[in-house]
């Protein structure tokens, strides 16, 4: 019945004062309904396990989550920077550059954009608010399946050539952003005020980041069930 349905590993969320594993719904459901089999990995650092998931799944969604580990970019920690995890840094860093050199579908989502960017040598702004002067809502009140603001998607890049829209509104819930983008990484997508909300790798077949959410409004919005859609198929050519 599933043979040739992809299966999608998902870093998993965890809260630190519960010590507990959670989820959003619409990671799952988002990736249920475009025809994957979605699997929450344990948080773990046991390069064992982690190498049977990246045997095991056709792609891996990056989730979001804590703030990036500011050293992992080469700086200290300012007090405007939140809550860390350094295992939860250590798995996204393990399964993410084994999954881009065996050439499987990665999709970042906010941290995940982040992180992504971090490991290949990128920067990130700590805290947007204090870094980055702007006009624009970065960190939305619920409910977050509406438009916090609109992004420029870059032409010639692979979401403008999915999407065929200039621009297209998003949602958005972060105080943290890409600042200098990694190596191996273009941007694909850019904010009104400059900050660069779309990355992706141009010699994979799909390696891309986003900091909007699609996990909260794949529902509504036929450009996020769009760019679920499209993870989901490269990742059946695994």
């Amino acid at each position: 019945m599933f043979k040739n349905t992809p299966i999608i590993g998902i870093m998993p969320l965890y809260d630190k004062e519960k010590d507990s594993y959670w989820m959003i719904p619409g990671y799952m459901k988002s990736l249920e309904e475009a025809g994957a089999i979605p699997m929450m990995l344990p948080l773990t650092e046991r390069v064992e396990e982690l190498n049977y998931f990246l045997e095991t799944c056709d792609g891996f969604l990056l989730t979001g989550g804590q703030d990036v580990t500011p050293e992992l970019y080469g700086e200290e920690r300012k007090p405007v920077c939140g809550e860390t995890s350094a295992l939860r840094d250590s798995m996204d860093k393990y399964i993410f550059t084994h999954a881009v050199h065996e050439n499987k579908a990665v999709l970042g989502i906010c941290r995940g954009i982040q992180i992504m960017n971090a490991v290949s040598g990128g920067t990130l702004y700590q805290d947007l608010p204090s870094e980055l002067e702007s006009d624009i809502e970065h960190h939305m009140q619920p409910p977050y399946d509406r438009t916090a603001h609109m992004v420029d998607l870059v032409r010639d890049t692979p979401i403008f050539q999915l999407l065929q829209e200039e621009k297209i509104p998003v949602n958005s819930y972060h105080h943290q952003g890409v600042k200098v983008i990694g190596k191996g990484f273009q941007k694909m997508a850019v904010a009104p005020d400059g900050l660069v909300e779309g990355i992706y790798m141009p010699d994979k077949k799909f390696v891309w980041g986003i900091q909007w959410h699609p996990e909260f409004s794949y529902k509504k919005s036929s450009y996020s069930q769009k760019i679920i859609e499209e993870f989901v198929t490269k990742a059946k050519e695994s």
